[in-house]
């Protein structure tokens, strides 16, 4: 059995080889900077700075994931994990 804290250990992985595949560009809005990661569907976010932009992108994934682990579904791979 996986424990609490080897469990978030390898949701950070997850989200982490996640980021370093997203990718960004500048859009007309009050958050210019939209980021997605491309193996994962419907997963974007947005800043007002690249910062805050991954920051936020960080956060989609992670509840993304809690969504998807509630819920029995596959997680799909990044490079990486």
């Amino acid at each position: 059995m996986v424990g609490t804290l080897q469990m978030r250990s390898m949701v950070l992985e997850y989200i982490n080889a996640a980021l370093d595949h997203a990718r960004y560009e500048i859009i007309e809005d009050a958050e210019p900077y939209y980021g997605e990661v491309p193996e994962l569907p419907g997963v974007w976010a947005t800043g007002r700075t690249l910062e805050e932009c991954r920051r936020n992108l960080a956060g989609v994934i992670d509840e993304w994931l809690i969504l998807l682990l509630r819920r029995g579904l596959p997680i799909p791979p990044v490079a990486g994990t």
